[in-house]
């Protein structure tokens, strides 16, 4: 399995906001697409960085509620791990769990194609687990 059966299932759609956009504004696109983070990028296409629900509870809790006015470009990730749609769940599960990631923007050729979530890996892996046992349990009773 690989990161392009998860865009497979739930598509290519990525949120993405303007690096000059307020964390306010990034706060409630999150609440209103029910989201964890958004890919920045100023032309919707290429990642300049990454702003995740995280990002914003530290700016509030260095600046208070003034935080909010500040643009994503001082808290958003700059240097953004990405996949491909080749990467195998494997290495998305050492990558997300070993930096604690919980987004990966899917980026190919320079173009972002996709975002898989920890969520995503989760579900699709309980799939390939299930999977498994029900072939298992039909080779032990020859079904």
């Amino acid at each position: 399995m690989n990161v392009d059966a998860i865009l497979r299932t739930k598509g290519t759609d990525v949120a993405t906001t303007r690096p000059d956009a307020t964390l306010a504004d990034v706060a409630q696109v999150l609440s209103e697409k029910k989201i964890g983070a958004l890919v920045a990028s100023a032309d919707g296409a290429t990642v300049d960085g990454i702003v995740s629900e995280r990002d914003i509870v530290r700016k509030i809790a260095e600046h208070g509620a003034a935080a909010l006015n500040m643009s994503i470009g001082d808290a958003m990730t700059r240097d953004v791990v990405t996949c491909t749609r080749k990467d195998s769940l494997q290495d998305l599960m050492s990558t997300m769990s070993g930096r604690r990631i919980r987004h990966l923007p899917v980026v190919e050729d320079g173009q972002l194609c996709g975002m898989v979530s920890i969520g995503d890996v989760v579900k699709l892996r309980l799939e390939e687990v299930e999977s498994e046992a029900e072939a298992l349990r039909g080779f032990i009773t020859g079904g």
